[in-house]
Order: C-alpha cells, then sequence, then structure tokens
C-alpha cells in the first residue's frame, strides 16, 4: 500500500519502484525518498527545462520532484539492467521509462542511465545521465 505521506508523488510511482526495486537490499527504507540521504546529492548531467543541475538534500528533492509529477504522468518504467560495482557501494541502472506530458497529451518515453553512491545503506549521491533530445522532443510537440 502506498505511503499517504507520498501520495502527492503518485505521477512517479513507477520510477520510485523501479528504483527501490533496483536497489533491492542495498538500502534501508520502503520509498525513494526513505532511501536517500537528508543531504544527498542529485546531479542530472543534461539540461532540462526548471530542473537543477544539482539538487542538494531530501527536502530539495522533494521540491524538484513535485514540479517533475505537475508535469509528466508516468504509466510505468522497464527495461531495468543493474551494474553492482565497489562492493555495492556503487550501482549503475540504466531504464526507461513511459508517460504521458500533462499538459499537451503527448506520449514521453525516455532511457536513463545513473550512477548511485551508497552511504551507510541511504543514497549519497546520484549522477543522472538521460535521453535529452526524447524529453526535449516530448516537451516541445503539441497534441492539435
Amino acid at each position: 500500500m502506498p505511503n499517504p505521506k507520498y501520495a502527492a508523488y503518485e505521477a512517479a510511482a513507477p520510477y520510485f519502484d523501479l528504483i527501490r526495486g533496483a536497489l533491492d537490499d542495498l538500502v534501508d527504507g520502503e520509498h525513494f525518498f526513505d532511501i536517500i540521504t537528508d543531504d544527498t546529492a542529485y546531479e542530472v548531467l543534461y539540461d532540462f527545462p526548471g530542473w537543477p543541475r544539482i539538487i542538494k538534500g531530501r527536502a530539495g528533492l522533494m521540491v524538484a520532484f513535485r514540479g517533475y509529477v505537475d508535469n509528466i504522468a508516468l504509466q510505468s518504467a522497464d527495461e531495468l539492467i543493474v551494474h553492482k560495482t565497489d562492493n555495492g557501494r556503487v550501482v549503475i541502472i540504466e531504464y526507461e521509462v513511459h508517460g504521458t506530458i500533462i499538459s499537451t497529451k503527448v506520449r514521453y518515453n525516455n532511457r536513463f542511465c545513473s550512477i548511485i553512491k551508497i552511504e551507510n545503506r541511504k543514497i549519497a549521491h546520484w549522477r543522472d545521465y538521460m535521453d535529452s533530445l526524447a524529453a526535449w522532443n516530448a516537451l516541445t510537440t503539441h497534441n492539435h
């Protein structure tokens, strides 16, 4: 059953569920926001409108994801490939997300690669790569 504390983030649930499953027993906590440190660094190595390049801390990440779920509703996340290295302290995941841009109803499909550093059974650092062209195309296409 979803945690009511995170009900506002339901539109990103497929992403959060995929990440939680990918990290399995390497981290403690039920929801994505439970498995990150208070001072985590979430770094995106691409330009995405309205999304900062580095987000510091759980609170900052929760604010950023509020903007995300106000604009994109995910229907699924899949094609997961997990690479564990450095005795489980670093996890590299590849995955896809599929959803809809809420304002235009345009389909949104994207591919990601994320490098996750784990300290004390929590995500301490996240570095994200994505298909920027797929995002740009979805965000600049309008249904008529």
